[in-house]
């Protein structure tokens, strides 16, 4: 298994509505897609190669880059967006596309959270979840992100919506970029290859040699505060098993034991990962593998 780290993952473009998704795969072409796997707000595909890469010598993985991020190749729009229904649409298309057996959909933060949405509107395409510290708000929130005042508009003030408005989007070159991250803020527990993938995934170049962020501080900023996400109420509709992992520490994740969100859902629960914080797939790669492993064979 040690070896298919070491193998570059193909590159793909999913041909959508209107645009192209990019996306890496990992393992034998041959074999339908076991796992689809979506990345945090502001990251992309490449940035979980060393995490996902290992898992190509027993199950073919699909991971892509959403709407305004990485390759993909899709229009944006980030003033009055209310909620994340687009990346969910995105990714119904996806699966609609592959036109295989059910698969298993997975994500981190964000990521987690879209696939959940997606499943709920093709449960006959997912056979199971396994989402890591996805975005969930307990319910009393998400009826206050419903409210037209709110979500998308009172939420910009959020100091994380602010922060990202205010990102700095364009660096000299991709080496500059990683060295004013390495270590630092968000990046402060990942394992340095990891964050060059990042690096290398998340930056487009330009004319002038600069490069500059593909996903634009407007695009982050609008994904943050574009809460009404309807979870509670799409979660009722699913009947694959539910797998959550959420983080011991600054959890996306606000439901408790997960007992009153998941409802009756057979073989579904909520587990906290000792020692993690948001970012729990770089600080826990193998706990991800065995979870993906563990979901496809179930």
């Amino acid at each position: 298994m040690d070896a298919s780290v070491y193998q570059d993952p193909r590159k793909r473009m999913i041909p959508l509505a209107d645009g192209e998704m990019a996306a890496l795969e990992f393992g034998d072409p041959q074999r339908p897609v076991d796992v689809v796997f979506s990345h945090a707000n502001g990251f992309n595909a490449l940035t979980y190669r060393t995490i996902l890469a290992p898992l190509a010598a027993s199950l073919r993985v699909l991971a892509i880059d959403l709407r305004g991020h990485g390759a993909s190749r899709l229009p944006t729009q980030p003033v009055n967006r209310t909620s994340w229904r687009d990346f969910s649409d995105d990714l119904q298309q996806v699966l609609a596309y592959l036109n295989g057996p059910p698969v298993v959909l997975s994500g981190h933060s964000m990521g987690g959270t879209v696939s959940l949405m997606a499943a709920a509107t093709l449960p006959e395409r997912v056979k199971g979840l396994v989402l890591f510290d996805p975005v969930v708000m307990p319910r009393l929130f998400s009826i206050y992100a419903a409210a037209p005042w709110t979500s998308g508009r009172l939420w910009k003030s959020m100091p994380i919506a602010k922060k990202a408005a205010e990102r700095r989007a364009t660096f000299p070159s991709t080496a500059d970029a990683f060295r004013a991250y390495l270590g630092r803020g968000a990046f402060k527990t990942w394992p340095e290859m990891m964050l060059a993938d990042y690096v290398a995934g998340g930056f487009l170049p330009q004319a002038d040699g600069s490069v500059t962020l593909a996903c634009t501080p407007a695009w982050e900023a609008s994904n943050f505060s574009a809460q009404n996400n309807g979870l509670w109420r799409a979660v009722r509709r699913l009947s694959c098993p539910v797998t959550i992992y959420r983080a011991e520490r600054g959890s996306t994740c606000r439901i408790g034991d997960g007992r009153s969100f998941l409802g009756s859902l057979p073989k579904s629960r909520v587990m906290e990962v000792t020692g993690t914080s948001h970012f729990l797939p770089m600080e826990n790669p193998d706990l991800v593998r065995s979870a993906l492993l563990d979901a496809v064979e179930a």
